[in-house]
């Protein structure tokens, strides 16, 4: 199993071309399902998800074509989805086990094949994350669920039907699974508490490029008018902005200077804030972001992560490790998921001082180092929080289980090298 090195100490300076966001690709993939057209994505990084994605259409029945093209002087990866009569109406256990967002396949093809059959999903074990909200919408549509053998087994012999949803929480899987499913129903679907991350606003302006009828992008309530069919369409996959916020607080830690190319600051309202309060200097510009720390002293700010435009929860992880580097104390709130401090035991080996209570919330007091040490992922976001204290600790640190890292960062080593990290990956467990 592949290990990251990483010899703490260099301040990071330079540029970093920021990818396309993989929390957009995932939707938009599945949303091909939605049309016997042929459906074009330009700007997908290259991760495990996408490549996992992918293999659950192949075996849904879609033809999957892939180039490279070259853009603003990056390669940029195009791939192409038709779906004329889908082969199966499965998504099985071994395909769906290794990522949660699979389940974006239940709305899309219950609306246009009428049956699907979804294995319970995997993913990140960052907490309780049930679909109930998405089952239960999907019911007021018209839908027949059961869940049997660990699969949920969902049909609507007759289509879907238009229904008035209030969310009690606002799901960004829920809002994208019903948002996709309304698109093909009969009728007028409304949507209240609708998650509004602009990956949502990104798969509602395809879905429109697509044929659907949607008002109230990026508000709180979506409202839907089901069409006949959808066609085909080419879009570009919105910019990763938990890959820019990961960056940015790279570049703070290490009180570097780092320009984030292709970044959308309007997505990053919220960091942004936090980063100037505590110190950073930031400039904003159209497309791209200048996050400079140099010689900067930071100050612990308190923090609680909430449903977009608050804080994101993505971004917790990376915050509470640039905070061990911060002066005085500061405490850190989780509301979205309840197991989301598993890195903490894995940065307290590193020499952090931090105290978590109930599981709920951290408080974290700024040390004067961090050492180098063997650590453990333990999921995506904390994987970066790791990479973050290794970069400014004293002497070696070895990452195990990086392959959290791949599903969500491109290119990290050569990224980070670019800007003038010591990190190399190691293959087969050789670390001569």
């Amino acid at each position: 199993m592949d290990k990251l090195r990483i010899r703490g100490g260099n301040k990071l300076c330079g540029t970093i071309h920021i990818s396309g966001s993989k929390n957009a690709a995932l939707p938009l993939i599945c949303a091909s399902l939605l049309t016997q057209d042929r459906v074009t994505l330009t700007n997908i990084p290259e991760l495990s998800d996408i490549h996992s994605m992918n293999l659950l259409l192949e075996q849904l029945g879609t033809n999957i074509e892939s180039r490279t093209e070259v853009v603003d002087g990056k390669p940029s990866k195009i791939y192409s989805y038709l779906t004329t009569k889908p082969s199966s109406l499965q998504a099985p256990y071994d395909y769906v086990r290794k990522m949660r967002a699979s389940y974006y396949v239940l709305g899309p093809l219950l609306a246009r094949e009428h049956y699907v059959e979804l294995s319970l999903p995997g993913g990140c074990a960052i907490g309780s994350r049930p679909i109930d909200i998405h089952l239960s919408a999907l019911e007021k549509m018209g839908a027949q669920i059961e869940i049997r053998n660990g699969y949920v087994i969902a049909q609507a012999p007759k289509g879907l039907t238009g229904a008035h949803h209030i969310f009690n929480i606002a799901s960004v899987g829920a809002t994208c699974n019903i948002l996709m499913a309304a698109t093909l129903a009969q009728g007028t679907t409304i949507i209240e508490n609708a998650a509004m991350e602009p990956e949502i606003g990104n798969l509602a302006k395809m879905l429109i490029s697509m044929g659907a009828k949607i008002s109230g992008i990026d508000t709180p309530i979506l409202t839907i008018e089901g069409v006949k069919e959808l066609h085909g369409s080419i879009y570009k996959v919105i910019s990763d902005r938990i890959e820019a916020g990961s960056y940015a607080v790279a570049a703070a830690i290490t009180r570097g200077k780092i320009e984030l190319l292709n970044a959308l600051p309007n997505t990053l309202k919220t960091p942004i804030r936090i980063l100037r309060e505590m110190g950073v200097k930031i400039m904003e510009q159209e497309h791209s972001l200048i996050v400079d720390a140099e010689g900067c002293r930071l100050e612990g700010k308190d923090i609680m992560t909430d449903y977009y435009p608050g804080f994101p929860t993505d971004l917790q992880a990376q915050f509470l490790a640039l905070m061990l580097t911060s002066e005085g104390a500061s405490m850190i709130t989780e509301t979205i998921f309840e197991n989301r401090f598993m890195h903490v035991p894995e940065l307290m080996r590193m020499g952090a001082n931090i105290n978590v209570h109930k599981h709920a919330s951290a408080i974290v007091r700024g040390v004067k180092k961090l050492y180098g040490a063997q650590v453990m992922a333990t999921d995506l976001r904390a994987s970066f929080a790791l990479v973050l204290a290794g970069l400014v600790a004293e002497g070696e640190t070895i990452i195990n289980r990086i392959y959290h890292l791949d599903r969500g960062y491109e290119k990290l080593e050569e990224k980070l090298r670019g800007v003038g990290a010591d990190i190399i990956r190691i293959k087969n467990d050789d670390l001569e």
